[in-house]
C-alpha cells in the first residue's frame, strides 16, 4: 500500500478510458472540473463535455434529458451540492423515472478539510439511500474507483458514486469488483468491521494491531452500500457476533444503518456504529478532523477492543 491517489483522480482517468470505448458517455460538471477531475474528459472529448456552470439543479435536468436520448451522463460536482442542493431534481427528474444517470460526486466527508461544514457532505449517502432504485458505491481506492466506473457504465439506472478529495492508499493487491457484492479483505472470527471508502485502510491497519493482541478481526469492504450484500453481512455478523461499522459519514442514514437494517431480527449481536455523531463538520486539517470525530485508526482499534 505505497502509492497514494485520490479516488476523484482515478475517476477522471476512468472517464477518459471508458470514453474511448463508449461514445454514449457524456460528462456534465458544475464549474468544478479541475477539482472533480472531469477536466481530463473535457480535454479528450470536448464535444461530449458540458459545463452547466454553478447551477447544479439545472445540470441534473440536462443529464436527465440526455439519458432519455440514449446517452450515459456522468454528472459531477462537490457531493454537498450534487446530493444536497440538487436533491429535488435528483429525486424527481432522475430517480422517479429511473433514468440512466450517474451521479459521481467528489469532496465527500470531513476529509475535504479546510472548506468546513458547509461543504463537507456527511448526509449524502443517507439522502441517496432514500431514493428508490438508487445504487450507491463508495470505492476504497483508485483501482476500485475505476472498476466502479466501468460497472456503472454497464448497468442501467441511476447511481451515486461517492468520491474523496484526499489521496488515499492504493492497495497493491487488486480486489474483485461486482456491484452489490462486498469484499472480505481479511477473515476473522472474534469481531467483524464493515467499512467503505477512506475508512477501509485504517480498518485494515487496526486489524493488524488487534491481531498482535490475539484478537482476530474480519474486515469487510462494503463498497456497494445499496443494494447491500445482505448475505455476506449476515454471515459475518453471525460468525463473529461482535459488529463494528466504520464510515466517514453521519451515523444516521449511512452504512451503519444499512448494516443494522440487515441484522434486525436476525440474532443477537454486539453492535457499534463509528461515524460522525449527529454533528456538522468543521474547518481543519483532515487528520485533525478524523481525530476530532473519532475516526482514526486508534479509534477503530479501541472500538473493537471495547466490543
Amino acid at each position: 500500500m505505497s502509492e497514494m491517489k485520490a479516488t476523484r483522480v482515478a475517476y477522471g482517468e476512468a472517464l477518459v478510458e471508458m470514453g474511448a470505448v463508449n461514445d454514449k458517455i457524456v460528462v456534465l460538471d458544475a464549474d468544478l472540473s479541475g477539482s472533480t477531475n472531469t477536466a481530463k474528459f473535457a480535454k479528450a472529448y470536448p464535444d461530449r463535455f458540458f459545463n452547466a456552470g454553478i447551477a447544479e439543479a439545472n445540470m441534473m435536468g440536462m443529464a436527465a434529458g440526455l439519458a432519455t436520448m440514449g446517452y450515459i451522463p456522468f454528472t459531477s460536482t462537490f457531493a454537498m451540492f450534487g446530493t444536497g442542493r440538487a436533491y429535488e431534481q435528483v429525486r424527481n427528474s432522475i430517480g422517479y423515472p429511473h433514468l440512466n444517470v450517474k451521479l459521481a460526486m467528489s469532496h465527500a466527508g470531513i476529509t475535504l478539510g479546510e472548506d468546513g461544514g458547509s461543504h463537507q457532505a456527511i448526509e449524502d449517502i443517507g439522502l441517496m439511500r432514500l431514493i428508490p432504485g438508487m445504487t450507491i458505491v463508495v470505492p476504497c481506492d483508485a483501482n476500485e474507483t475505476k472498476k466502479a466506473v466501468k460497472a456503472l457504465v454497464e448497468m442501467d439506472g441511476p447511481a451515486y458514486l461517492r468520491l474523496a478529495r484526499l489521496p488515499s492508499v492504493v492497495f497493491e493487491e487488486e480486489m474483485p469488483f461486482t456491484l452489490g457484492k462486498a469484499n472480505v479483505l481479511k477473515d476473522g472470527s472474534d469481531a467483524v468491521i464493515f467499512c467503505c471508502g477512506y475508512m477501509v485502510a485504517g480498518c485494515l491497519e487496526a486489524a493488524k494491531r488487534l491481531a498482535a493482541e490475539s484478537i482476530n478481526v474480519a474486515v469487510v469492504n462494503v463498497h456497494t452500500v445499496k443494494p447491500i450484500d445482505r448475505e455476506t453481512v449476515l454471515a459475518y455478523a453471525r460468525k463473529c457476533g461482535k459488529v463494528l461499522v466504520a464510515e466517514e459519514h453521519s451515523t444516521i442514514g449511512g452504512l451503519g444503518d444499512a448494516v443494522a437494517d440487515v441484522l434486525i431480527g436476525q440474532g443477537t449481536f454486539s453492535f457499534k456504529k463509528l461515524g460522525i455523531q449527529d454533528r456538522f463538520g468543521q474547518s481543519g486539517k483532515p487528520a485533525d478532523l478524523l481525530k476530532e470525530y473519532g475516526l482514526t485508526q486508534e479509534d477503530i482499534f479501541q472500538a473493537v477492543k471495547a466490543l
